[in-house]
């Protein structure tokens, strides 16, 4: 197990990598390139001198996360193929700098949603919700509180480029169903996979968030079954799976603990986002809660252990976090909580491993 921390540049970040390295264990980083817009190449000089900077501050650059796929790689366009081409060069850009593992994702327009970025909580803290009540007809209505509520931060799937095309994404969207989107994935899949086998890099898919529809929009890794499609139709160690704990729950039916068993026995999760979620009132409406087991409606010590037992050797990082003690920034992404959830992440696998050896 290597333990990671997201961190999104310094032109982007209130919080520094001297922060980040001073909490226990904390062997890397999870790095991006925020401001490069989905379908270009990463130059090479952008890459080497994020990896320098990270290793300067005494940690390593392994995993990189939001290299975005193109729409018109989702929706199938004629143009796909010249951002498919973009994305191979990237991923042995990346390669060439030591990087292991990319994390991505397949949602149609938006990588995630919640209905409140500050909700808030009976400790005082802030994290986020998603209140199916609260989802507003018009996705307009949401990015404007986006907009408005995210401290003028840039959030991941959220690229102002992106939403400034909101309107022709719906319409460009409007035939591409579950079926169509699995094909366009497989397409991409059957192009890069090989290129990844060659240069040693591993692609993890980021499920859905939610994973359900929301505003019409196909869903298709939502469950085990599209996890099983995944893995089984392009059988590779290089394409695997970014299994978020907190996504994966969000949909009660889903049984995370098996699900982890399952994919970390057959080798095809090289990276994990481990979090935790509330459900309100026993309906799907949750917010994100404290990693701690008593906080939410995972065990964490059992997803912990599942992983464990089932031969995890990947990289972790501490998802979402809440605002305590005043804190402010990007929602989910602030300093304090995310630093409490490795040092509980940590002790939770040290205790496991001892007991196990």
């Amino acid at each position: 197990m290597d333990m990671t921390f997201r961190w999104y540049g310094k032109e982007f970040e209130k919080i520094s990598l001297e922060d980040i390295r001073q909490i226990p264990n904390v062997q890397g980083i999870v790095g991006t390139l925020m401001d490069i817009p989905a379908g270009e190449v990463w130059p090479e000089d952008r890459i080497k001198a994020l990896k320098e900077e990270v290793e300067a501050a005494g940690m390593h650059l392994k995993v990189i996360e939001s290299v975005n796929v193109h729409d018109d790689i989702k929706i199938g366009l004629p143009t796909r193929d010249k951002y498919i081409e973009n994305y191979i060069q990237t991923i042995r850009n990346l390669a060439k700098y030591g990087i292991e593992v990319i994390c991505y994702n397949f949602m149609p327009i938006f990588d995630w949603a919640k209905s409140d970025l500050n909700y808030k909580l009976a400790d005082g803290s802030y994290a986020l919700a998603y209140i199916d009540a609260d989802i507003p007809d018009d996705p307009q209505v949401i990015i404007n509180q986006v907009k408005k509520e995210a401290d003028r931060l840039v959030l991941p799937g959220w690229e102002p480029e992106r939403l400034a095309d909101i309107e022709r994404l719906f319409e460009a969207y409007k035939d591409v169903d579950e079926e169509k989107l699995r094909e366009n994935l497989l397409y991409f899949l059957e192009k890069i996979i090989p290129v990844c086998e060659e240069v040693g890099i591993k692609m993890g898919i980021h499920p859905d968030d939610p994973p359900y529809s929301i505003y019409g929009l196909p869903r298709i890794m939502k469950d085990v079954q599209d996890l099983r499609w995944l893995c089984d139709t392009i059988d590779s160690p290089a394409n695997g799976i970014t299994f978020c704990t907190g996504s994966m729950a969000e949909d009660p039916n889903n049984d995370v603990y098996a699900m982890l068993a399952e994919f970390c026995a057959r080798d095809r999760i090289p990276f994990t986002h481990l979090r935790n979620i509330q459900f309100i009132n026993g309906t799907k409406d949750f917010h994100e809660s404290a990693h701690p087991s008593n906080y939410g409606h995972l065990d964490m010590y059992r997803v912990v252990q599942t992983m464990y037992q089932n031969g995890f050797d990947g990289y972790i990082r501490p998802d979402h976090g809440r605002m305590i003690w005043g804190e402010t920034g990007r929602p989910g992404y602030g300093l304090y909580d995310r630093a409490l959830a490795t040092a509980y992440l940590n002790g939770l696998w040290e205790a496991i491993s001892k007991n196990n050896s």
